[in-house]
């Protein structure tokens, strides 16, 4: 707080009435000697205060009443109730220790706080009083302790102000009554002379505000509107310059606006007619001979031509035989040919000369003199080159000679190759497959040739079904009906033990005595052979023991073929 000067007002200190210069003496334990007479440190002049506040207060008021252009009309607040006062608490003593001097201020300030409370209580609500400020502009209290107030609890103060035009308004405290904005209620509504009984009374009741939801843009809205306005962008740019272009080029828009919306005139013949008509209209059709039939065919549509299925089976045209004379005059007319090449590369400088071919028959011939001289060492040199040549003719012999894997390759190529051209099927019936040698070379050869089928072995007779290539067909063929010796008895065949052909007796070559069979009358037949229109198997299935027929026609079922054992079984041998 200041006084009416501007100074601030400050607790006077005891020994300031005295001599300033002079320093305070302290006392034994250090602190200062509490000044004698006097009034007591801390405790200020309560009255002087009130009536500087109430002063600095009113003269704030008439320069605001003069800056609004308002007469000042001061109001005096009128006298309260007498209150009786309190016994003052104890005034601090020097001769009182620390702890009681702070006792002692603090009930002084407890005891103004609840005066000043009860004055006010009783008194009209004071005009607006501006918090005082002192020199570093802090907000002091308006009473009790010198301490200054929060600025969070300056807006709590009811404050009385007046507005532009004179009325005075009076700012309440946030916690004190609120505003009504509720509607009406049902029975003020229903009370109402002029409500209407058909509207739903609740209708007209305000609905409370409801608190809105956030929505949330998805991820890559804007990047997504960004990219179509960058593409929009582009396309105006391309037809801006499409447009400059064309203007460039003199074309007129306009010329080509009105062109799009003329219909143009039907032609005096079509394209599709024109080559049919010999004239410049429709009318030349009155007159046959203007009509050229020899060319209405090939507007008709055909099929499409295919192929005949047989045009690939043909085998493909072979050279023309020579003689061997012929084959000698045709090798030495073309190594002449390729002599004369090599010499003109030479002769060009495009290629090196080869060193002489030295042989011991032209020894003398090309090394003369030097086989004069040192023969020795001549032949031994003309030997190590006979010597390097043969070993390069067979090291290059090597080279070109395919490895094991690559000829393995090469017939499965083949072989599919035969395979594409069509399928062919053969089914051969044999009497007596006992032979442990013979059933291997069946299975063996009709893996090695590519052939898929089985094998059915039967007491009374067996057949055997291959289906592949025609010259993987016809190389089965060969075995069954030329290569192999039906007649012959091996003797003893090593089948092992553990095989199921081993447990079955009519597979053995050698009878109930131990003796061996005689083989003089079996034979191989050649039951039925043609083009299929695929295969009937995935894979040769090998040789299938089956005791009886039903099991026979079961193992052919699956792949349809069960013809084939009827086939077989009414065949008689006597007719191949």
């Amino acid at each position: 707080m200041a006084d009416a000067s501007g100074n601030a007002l400050k607790r006077p200190h005891p020994e300031d009435q005295h001599d300033n210069s002079q320093k305070r003496t302290r006392s034994n334990h250090g602190s200062p000697v509490p000044g004698q007479g006097g009034a007591a440190p801390g405790k200020p002049d309560i009255a002087k205060i009130m009536a500087e506040a109430k002063a600095k207060a009113e003269a704030v008021r008439a320069r605001l009443q003069a800056r609004g252009g308002l007469t000042a009309t001061p109001t005096t607040p009128a006298p309260s109730a007498p209150v009786s006062p309190s016994p003052p608490p104890p005034a601090p003593t020097p001769a009182m220790s620390k702890l009681e001097q702070m006792k002692a201020r603090v009930a002084a300030a407890t005891q103004r706080a609840s005066a000043s409370s009860q004055s006010r209580s009783s008194a009209p609500t004071p005009s607006y009083q501006p918090p005082v400020r002192d020199d570093e502009g802090m907000s002091k209290a308006r009473g009790g302790l010198d301490v200054g107030l929060h600025p969070a609890l300056l807006s709590d103060a009811a404050v009385e102000y007046r507005g532009a035009n004179g009325r005075q308004a009076k700012a309440k405290r946030a916690g004190g009554p609120q505003l009504d904005l509720s509607g009406p209620s049902v029975e003020e509504i229903k009370n109402n002379p002029y409500f209407d009984p058909s509207i739903n009374p609740k209708a007209t009741i305000a609905k409370p505000r409801q608190a809105r939801e956030l929505h949330f843009n998805e991820k890559g809205k804007y990047i997504q509107q960004a990219a179509a306005l960058r593409t929009q962008a582009k396309m105006e740019a391309m037809k801006k310059r499409i447009e400059q272009h064309s203007r460039q080029a003199g074309l007129d828009e306009d010329m080509d606006v009105q062109k799009a919306f003329l219909v143009p005139a039907p032609p005096d013949v079509e394209w599709w007619d024109a080559q049919l008509i010999n004239g410049n209209d429709y009318d030349a059709i009155d007159d046959p001979q203007n009509i050229k039939l020899n060319t209405i065919n090939s507007y008709v549509q055909h099929p499409i031509e295919l192929q005949p299925p047989q045009e690939k089976h043909k085998p493909a045209q072979k050279p023309m035989f020579l003689t061997p004379k012929e084959q000698a005059k045709i090798r030495r007319q073309r190594r002449m040919a390729d002599l004369k090449e090599q010499q003109a590369k030479i002769r060009l400088g495009l290629e090196e000369a080869p060193p002489p071919k030295v042989k011991k028959s032209n020894l003398m011939r090309v090394l003369g003199e030097q086989a004069v001289k040192d023969p020795t060492a001549v032949e031994a040199r003309v030997t190590k080159e006979i010597a390097d040549r043969k070993d390069a003719h067979e090291m290059a012999n090597e080279e070109r000679k395919l490895t094991k894997e690559q000829r393995r390759e090469k017939l499965a190529a083949q072989q599919e190759k035969d395979a594409s051209l069509g399928i062919f099927q053969s089914v051969y019936r044999i009497d007596s497959l006992a032979s442990g040698r013979n059933r291997f070379k069946i299975g063996k050869n009709a893996q090695q040739n590519n052939l898929t089928g089985v094998c059915v072995m039967h007491p009374r007779f067996n057949l055997v079904i291959v289906e592949g290539g025609h010259h993987s067909i016809n190389n089965y063929r060969k075995l069954m009906l030329n290569r192999i010796d039906w007649t012959e008895n091996p003797g003893s065949d090593r089948v092992p033990a553990d095989s199921p052909e081993a447990k079955v007796s009519w597979l053995s070559t050698e009878d109930e005595k131990g003796e061996p069979r005689d083989f003089s009358a079996n034979t191989c037949n050649l039951l039925w052979e043609g083009q299929t229109q695929g295969r009937a198997f995935k894979r040769w299935l090998g040789a299938r023991i089956c005791e009886t027929d039903s099991a026979a026609k079961e193992t052919l079922s699956r792949a349809k073929m069960e013809n084939f054992w009827t086939l077989a079984k009414s065949a008689k041998p006597a007719e191949y």
